[in-house]
């Protein structure tokens, strides 16, 4: 394997404590050096100069729709879309078809990844058999062969004591619970937040208390049961929840999307199909108490909730439309350029919520630029200004709501157990 020498970046790893211009150095997989000055004439070398070099970005809320869906999108597709945005590793949610319930689902996945996958891909396991609430998986199996936490996301789990069942296997193994929280009763087959607006436009409503009741009632359980991660939480009453159920210690970790951040119901407007999600975009009121969440510490991780969809998916009544946007290769961007480059939270800040925190919540041996941790690292070129154009994108899923929103801090290059997957000039590099 190859020797990197990266020369003059600004090296951010708050793992360290360290913002400073830094040579880097590379070598079987591994980082080797990391100071003011290295020398190294046989190794390949990249002047950063102007760059910023962090601990790889890691995205742990992804769907790849592979098996079963590969119309939307594949392992392969789904992994250069990550490479594309900075993310060095990804973990993939378990609704599949058939969903990862089970030890072969897991083989296979992983098997699809070694011959195709471009970043590290990290399988998720069902709780449930078929996502169905009902009976548990065999957790431990999964685990043993691969898989890094387990949920039914895209379905809650209606059952308390089928959750606390999860709960208790997964502590046995030092595991987290990934939790939708959603109140099936109140969403009433609702397709937007419910509001004046949604009034308005004659779209059936989803009431904030679909998901603070679940959070409300996860807390409680995961306070005597075990541990659990709050998904893609998007109101300001399950920000309170979650903030007073942190001081008081118990044992919750919880996480936004970029699109609950920018954007609020508004952004359905004329029936725009891509501003459908689940849970749906809400209020300015929501949005900036997410904002406020990300300062005071109470949200942990910021993942894509990546979620790929064909134009057929999209392009009908907005009622039948499926949820979700297509997030690997925005989020970087759209988080650097309307929340550091503003002010609203520090550059550090910025890659603890992307990759230091998502390691440590899911223990992974990575998140930091540290000689002998593993090669994985993400440059960002805060200088790189252009449109977000979605018929560029290595996903197939096109449905995003940023089309055409200028932006900056895009991914100017992604290391991949020291290899070079990508870079803005070549695009994803499959270097062997």
């Amino acid at each position: 394997m190859s020797t990197l020498l990266l020369k003059n970046g600004t090296v951010v790893d708050p793992a360290q404590g360290l913002h400073k211009k830094l040579d880097l150095l590379i070598a079987d997989g591994k980082i080797t050096g990391l100071k003011e000055k290295i020398s190294a004439p046989d190794a390949e070398t990249h002047d950063l100069q102007d760059k910023i070099v962090t601990p790889g970005l890691i995205d742990m809320h992804v769907h790849l729709r592979e098996p079963g869906q590969e119309e939307k999108e594949t392992i392969k597709t789904g992994s250069k879309a990550a490479a594309a945005g900075g993310f060095t590793s990804i973990a993939c949610m378990a609704n599949t078809d058939p969903p990862a319930d089970d030890v072969s689902l897991i083989k296979h996945i992983q098997e699809v990844a070694r011959r195709h996958g471009i970043v590290n891909v990290l399988p998720i396991g069902a709780c449930t058999i078929g996502l169905r609430g009902e009976f548990i998986t065999q957790i431990g199996e999964m685990q043993r062969f691969g898989a890094v936490a387990f949920s039914d996301d895209g379905q809650p789990i209606g059952n308390a004591q089928v959750l606390r069942k999860v709960l208790e296997y997964t502590g046995m193994f030092n595991s987290v619970v990934i939790s939708h929280c959603e109140d099936k009763a109140l969403t009433n087959g609702g397709s937007m937040n419910e509001s004046a607006l949604s009034t308005k436009l004659g779209l059936p409503g989803i009431p904030s208390a679909s998901e603070a009741t679940m959070v409300a009632r996860d807390i409680e359980i995961a306070k005597n049961f075990g541990r659990i991660h709050l998904a893609h939480i998007s109101t300001k009453e399950s920000l309170d929840l979650i903030r007073q159920a942190k001081k008081l210690g118990a044992p919750i970790t919880c996480e936004t999307a970029p699109h609950y951040l920018l954007l609020t119901e508004e952004a359905v407007g004329d029936y725009n199909t891509n501003a459908k999600m689940s849970p749906p975009l809400r209020q300015e009121a929501d949005r900036l108490a997410l904002i406020e969440a990300l300062r005071d510490g109470t949200i942990d991780i910021i993942a894509t909730d990546h979620a790929p969809h064909t134009l057929d998916d999209k392009r009908v009544e907005f009622n039948l439309a499926a949820c979700g946007v297509s997030g690997l290769e925005t989020a970087l961007p759209l988080l650097y350029t309307h929340f550091v480059q503003t002010g609203q939270i520090t550059l550090e800040r910025l890659i603890e919520l992307m990759s230091v925190n998502p390691a440590r919540i899911f223990a992974l041996d990575k998140g930091t630029l540290k000689p002998g941790a593993a090669a994985d690292l993400t440059v960002i070129d805060p200088r790189l200004t252009k449109k977000v154009d979605k018929t560029k994108f290595y996903s197939k899923g096109k449905n995003t709501p940023f089309d055409g929103w200028e932006l900056s801090g895009w991914a100017a290059m992604t290391i991949v157990g020291g290899q070079i997957k990508y870079t803005a000039e070549k695009g994803v590099w499959l270097k062997a």
